[in-house]
């Protein structure tokens, strides 16, 4: 028997009892002829305690960090006890030890508070997993995903295995493909998601599915994005909006109880796509805080009266103004007003400049351009973005697109600077009506905003056989949004034959197209498909944000880096002749 208890385990009542224990050395200290180690495993830390007849053999046989070791003795209380430590009121007096495995010296320290690089602590993931943030993690994200089986299975639903080796589609992101070897030529495609599959499970009349999946995209990364992620997939048939929105919000209810204990009665907010644009910048608001984007001019359409004949050409020439009331701002130095115009002129931001208005506590408006704006006109602006005394108003202007996306980067900034972006603060909502399609001004083609089989709002269908219209069409679709991060989208399905077939015809696919790529899906709508939809879950995000961090890759075990590689297996790596001959393919230089 390698070890009686673990080394979390033992405890003040425990004392006297003769166990054994197995882990790893996380640091020996001596104090003269006698030796204490701490001895760590997954669940924690026991001190050892070797007197000086133990201590004369460790001499002989010394330990070093990281070695692997079992230890018996006697539980004995502590003279000197850690309240810090679920152990620390006791320790064991060793009578016998065994090195099990040495190990080398690791290249960082393996604590909470590590002096390891995250590349290096990638490259040797298998130490950094030993840490206890790690640790946390894992166990954070193994709760999750338990706590929303359980949910989903009192709901009804069945979890459904869906293949990963499936044909190419354009859905998106770029395709990670797999050459056959027994079909010359040919390639499967790693699926970004189980969407064909799902909608075909409720053809064959499961009702209620679900998966905890493997999804892969080809894709540029950042601290959020892995080109292999994990959803929580889930389809329901005989739905409508509003159901699908009751059961997951219960769904994500239950996972806030169960792993936070926080109690989330009311019910979530619902914003449209236009509202969210108008307001926050984006389709993903953070609704923690207020501090909303003022529209004075949008696409060359005025909504303030003081812009109008100031003879300025930053804003005479702008296609869009936008501006925040930033609290108690109207104390900045010239330094932070300067280092925030500088912050947004960031390749990242892209802005190339920042006005701002200061609304002094004794009434009056100092400006950046007060030779452009009088201070009438600076009350004027301040009293449409509903600036108290002391704030300031930040404004950027530029092109629509850039501008809103700006501002909205800005907002949060600020926020972040202001305290109020507090990662144990929670603000969940629904963004809903977004629009059918997007057009591409370069191409002068439709493409889908979410993906092919979103349908049309039931009220807006007419409109697919307008094309000059297809910009007024929304989606009967939606994302759950959490403090600025999407968590979820999905969407009601098209399910009718006819209806998909317009959608491809949208697309730019002609009918030989749809029919080679999705015909299988097609031939299934002739077979009675119920209406029907879904969501996915980003399990890593909904993981990360509950455990109070921005990147999800401390809650994978083994992710990637920036760049997609696996530092730690050094891959992707180069195949050799033999495999590349075998899959009948070359490289080309």
């Amino acid at each position: 028997m390698f070890r009686t208890h673990n080394c979390g385990q033992l405890r003040i009542n425990n004392v006297g009892e003769t166990v054994t224990l197995s882990g790893w050395v996380q640091i020996t200290r001596k104090f003269g002829s006698i030796t204490f180690v701490d001895l760590r495993d997954r669940y924690g830390i026991t001190q050892l305690f070797f007197n000086e007849a133990m201590t004369e053999q460790l001499n002989e046989n010394s330990l070093g960090r990281e070695f692997v070791v079992q230890a018996t003795g006697k539980v004995i209380e502590r003279s000197s006890k850690n309240p810090k430590m679920p152990t620390g009121d006791i320790e064991i007096e060793v009578t016998e030890y065994t090195i099990l495995n040495k190990s080398l010296t690791p290249p960082f320290t393996i604590e909470d508070e590590t002096d390891g690089g995250e590349e290096l602590r990638m490259k040797y993931r298998y130490l950094d997993l030993r840490r206890n943030p790690l640790r946390r993690n894992l166990e954070l994200r193994y709760q999750v995903g338990r706590v929303a089986r359980n949910y989903l299975h009192e709901q009804g639903f069945l979890d459904i295995e869906t293949p990963f080796l499936i044909r190419s589609t354009p859905e998106g992101a770029r395709d990670f493909v797999v050459p056959s070897r027994m079909n010359e030529g040919q390639f499967y495609a790693l699926p970004q998601s189980p969407q064909t599959f799902k909608q075909l499970l409720m053809v064959s009349g499961y009702d209620r599915y679900y998966q905890i999946v493997k999804c892969f995209r080809d894709e540029d990364l950042r601290a959020d994005r892995q080109p292999e992620f994990t959803q929580i997939d889930c389809e329901m048939s005989f739905v409508e909006q509003e159901d699908i929105l009751n059961t997951f919000e219960g769904m994500f209810k239950h996972i806030f109880k169960e792993i936070k204990g926080i109690d989330i009665a009311d019910a979530f907010p619902r914003m449209t796509y236009k509202d969210a644009m108008w307001h926050y910048g984006n389709d993903k608001p953070d609704i923690r805080f207020e501090m909303k984007i003022n529209n004075l001019k949008v696409n060359n359409e005025v909504f303030c009266e003081a812009l109008n004949g100031v003879d300025f050409k930053v804003t005479d020439e702008a296609a869009s103004i936008l501006a925040i009331a930033v609290p108690n701002g109207s104390e900045y130095t010239r330094k932070q007003t300067d280092e925030i115009t500088e912050w947004v002129k960031r390749p990242q931001i892209g802005m190339t400049g920042m006005l701002f208005i200061k609304c002094n506590t004794d009434g009056t408006f100092k400006s950046s351009v007060d030779k452009f704006f009088d201070e009438a006109r600076q009350k004027q602006i301040a009293e449409q973005c509903g600036a108290k005394a002391g704030d300031i108003i930040l404004i950027l202007a530029g092109g629509e697109d850039k501008t809103r996306s700006a501002m909205a980067t800005l907002r949060l900034e600020m926020a972040e600077r202001l305290g109020w972006r507090n990662p144990e603060t929670f603000a969940p909502l629904w963004v809903i009506d977004f629009p059918l399609f997007e057009h591409n001004e370069e191409d002068g083609r439709y493409y889908a905003k979410h993906h092919p089989f979103t349908a049309p709002k039931p009220e807006q269908a007419e409109l697919m056989d307008q094309p000059e219209r297809f910009g007024e069409i929304n989606a009967n679709a939606y994302d759950i949004v959490l403090n600025g991060t999407e968590i979820g989208g999905g969407s009601i399905r098209i399910y009718q034959k006819e209806m998909q077939q317009k959608m491809f015809a949208a697309l730019g696919l002609s009918e030989e197209e749809a029919k080679e790529q999705f015909g299988f899906l097609l031939g299934a709508f002739e077979y009675g498909a119920p209406p029907h939809g879904g969501l996915a879950f980003g399990f890593d995000r909904l993981c990360a944000l509950l455990g109070g961090d921005e990147s999800i890759r401390e809650y994978i075990a083994f992710p990637k880096n920036n760049s997609g590689r696996d530092v730690m297996l050094d891959a992707p790596a180069s195949l050799d002749l033999k495999q590349l001959d075998e899959l009948k393919l070359s490289i080309k230089a």
